[in-house]
């Protein structure tokens, strides 16, 4: 026999007794279930092992990461260990409690936080890719820049533009998405994040409360258009923004939320009453709250005292420093409390790019000194959502861990991924940020792989 040969062969009999007594002693404490479960996991890695002697199936390594701390996010765990393998995660433990098997391969991060990686569910683009005009290579290249960021998932968010634009846009990006979904899709490839569905933001708002958004697209809600944007998304469309106020906007927001889509108010002049149907009718959330809403008044509390109150919305901000005040996120943090506020960034192709102008689906964007304008008014952001965590820390006087949360777990509850999202826990996916005690991000581990 080969040398190489000798060594698998000596892995796979090492292996297979680890597993043989690890069987024996799980049966033995009553747990068969729970052994059947771990033995086969064992024994499907072992013959990916084994599948370097020749085997057609592909390899797959069990990896232990460890860290000072890890944010669940519900949840700290001191000294964690975390056991990823197959692109999943298969145990969270503490180093207390659990060994490092011999056979799996240990990341140690020394004083680092691992924490679920980043979802950010409003964002045009970044590195200077729009992603209304963005190709697959160009979509690529903005998931790995995502990750310097610590996303591992996002929503790729339009803007009012000509409806032929608009589908082409939705058809490119479900082309990727479905491209990418399949857990095998990154299997020896780069790390990157994935595109998890889309937000319409528009063509269903409000004229008064429009922002940059150019009035010539927008449109009245009508069943007609909802499902002409539907079909160009294949489905994929996962959040819309619409004002509650427009002639059949409810009715609309029924039929999204009938599909399961997150339907937000946003970009709206409700009044109370107004906003408050919408929410009857299905809405659930409220976009970039504060901006291009009615302002809040105290005898006419509008879309914003609606979006304050109801504990049945979850809600988002956009927590820059240059949307709201550090007062306003400290109001908005207390008001909507840990579980349902929502970070975003509202991120323009400028995002990470020096001063210029940049592309924001069909119009352009000036950048100067980090503000994102068209014509003085704001257009979006060049947030990353690694800088908008630590914001709410240091603004809103909130701990690492609810910060975290804020970008993680909630975002993704918010627009209804997944278990698997948003949270490290036996049988979540392997998206995991690992940052330093106050926030950079180090690294980040997309399914198992690291950049």
């Amino acid at each position: 026999m080969a040398p190489f040969l000798n060594v698998i062969h000596d892995l796979y009999l090492k292996q297979l007794l680890s597993v043989f007594s690890w069987k024996q002693w799980m049966s033995s404490k009553g747990h068969r279930d729970e052994a059947s479960r771990q033995t086969a996991t064992q024994e499907s890695g072992i013959m990916r092992s084994a599948a370097r002697a020749g085997c057609p199936s592909p390899t797959f390594i069990m990896m232990v990461f460890t860290a000072a701390r890890l944010y669940t996010p519900l949840e700290e765990i001191g000294d964690p260990l975390l056991f990823v393998q197959d692109g999943a995660i298969t145990k969270v433990s503490s180093r207390a409690q659990s060994e490092t098997p011999q056979v799996a391969s240990l990341l140690d991060f020394g004083d680092a936080i691992l924490a679920p990686g980043f979802v950010d569910i409003h964002m045009h683009g970044g590195t200077g890719v729009d992603v209304m005009q963005a190709s697959p290579a160009d979509l690529a290249r903005l998931g790995k820049w995502l990750t310097n960021n610590g996303v591992t998932g996002y929503f790729p968010t339009t803007v009012a533009a000509p409806i032929d634009q608009t589908c082409a846009a939705l058809e490119r990006i479900a082309d990727v998405i479905e491209a990418t979904r399949d857990s095998t899709a990154t299997n020896g490839k780069t790390p990157r994040a994935r595109p998890l569905g889309i937000h319409l933001e528009g063509p269903f708002l409000s004229h008064k409360r429009r922002g940059v958004h150019p009035p010539e697209y927008l449109a009245q809600p009508t069943l007609e258009v909802f499902e002409c944007l539907w079909q160009a998304a294949r489905g994929h469309v996962g959040m819309m923004t619409i004002a509650p106020e427009l002639p059949g906007a409810l009715e609309v927001i029924a039929e999204a939320a009938r599909r399961n889509v997150c339907v937000s108010i946003g970009h709206s002049d409700a009044d109370l009453a107004s906003a408050q149907a919408g929410v009857k009718a299905g809405a659930h959330h409220a976009t970039h709250t504060f901006n291009a809403m009615r302002p809040l008044d105290h005898r006419d509390p509008g879309i914003v005292g609606e979006v304050l109150t109801d504990n049945q919305l979850s809600a988002d901000i956009i927590a820059d420093g240059i949307h709201v005040s550090s007062a306003v996120v400290q109001l908005f943090l207390h008001a909507k409390g840990f579980d349902r506020s929502v970070l975003i960034t509202d991120a323009t192709a400028a995002a990470g790019m020096p001063d210029g102008r940049y592309q924001l689906g069909p119009m352009e964007v000036e950048v100067k000194a980090g503000r994102c304008t068209i014509d003085g008014k704001l257009a979006g952001s060049v947030l990353t959502m690694d800088r908008a965590v630590r914001n709410v820390a240091i603004l809103g006087g909130w701990s690492l861990r609810n910060a975290v949360r804020a970008a993680t777990l909630n975002p993704a509850h918010a627009v209804g991924l997944s278990p698997q999202q948003g949270v490290l826990s036996i049988g979540s996916e392997a998206n995991i940020v690992v940052l330093s005690p106050t926030g950079e991000v180090r690294k980040t581990i997309v399914r198992g792989l690291t950049s």
